[in-house]
């Protein structure tokens, strides 16, 4: 699977993170499951969301199961699942589609943020072990920014970015973020919040410098 092994040695040595004494353990059975049935299709695949965030030592306040294909491999990624045994669901939203393991859902997403899934995606990965299974995770950088993304008039709440930002700061990219969400009035909010928590270094000012 591709992916860019970016990332310290000591990253690289990295305990698992127990996501199984989270309460979790079904819905990291049902991630595994999905993640062989893609790698023996040889369809490529990243996982993100929270279990990604988990998967690189951090914490997040969701439980869910998020894997990014490409839009050209969602019909062959629903065949092979449900040849596997799930169920699959083609929501209203034209981002993404579902697949469930016994009641337990995953979204297997093509368009995140409104951006296409591509080779550049899988580019920026880092081959982690998710219950002994490795697999190809987004980047802890590309995770923030999808987070800021995310965030909308609709949906704009804060306290489910924080435990990411805290948690995977030091794997984070921060001026990437930055010039990534410069858009987005409601990532600039929320950066500035990271800034006044002392949880990231102002723009331009190196480990925090300059702070009072």
């Amino acid at each position: 699977m591709p992916g860019t092994g970016v990332g310290s040695a000591a990253h690289h040595l990295r305990r698992e993170t127990p996501m199984a004494e989270r309460g979790d353990e079904s819905l990291v059975h049902t991630l595994k499951k999905v993640a062989a049935v893609l790698k023996q299709e040889e369809i490529p695949f990243a996982l993100g969301g929270s279990f990604a965030v988990y998967a690189h030592g951090g914490h997040s306040s969701e439980h869910d199961v998020d894997f990014l294909i490409r839009e050209a491999d969602v019909e062959r990624s629903l065949e092979a699942l449900v040849a596997a045994g799930f169920t699959a669901e083609r929501p209203p939203e034209d981002w993404l589609v579902k697949v469930f393991d016994d009641g337990r859902m995953v979204d297997l997403i093509h368009r995140p943020i409104e951006t296409p899934v591509t080779e550049e995606t899988f580019a920026d990965t880092v081959v982690r072990p998710v219950d002994a299974i490795h697999m190809p995770v987004l980047s802890a950088t590309q995770l923030m920014v999808h987070k800021l993304l995310s965030f909308s008039q609709h949906y704009c709440d804060f306290a489910r970015g924080l435990p990411l930002a805290r948690s995977l700061r030091e794997q984070i990219d921060w001026e990437r973020v930055r010039k990534e969400t410069q858009h987005s009035p409601y990532a600039e909010a929320f950066l500035v919040l990271l800034d006044r928590l002392e949880v990231v270094p102002r723009s331009g000012t190196p480990d925090g410098e300059g702070r009072p």
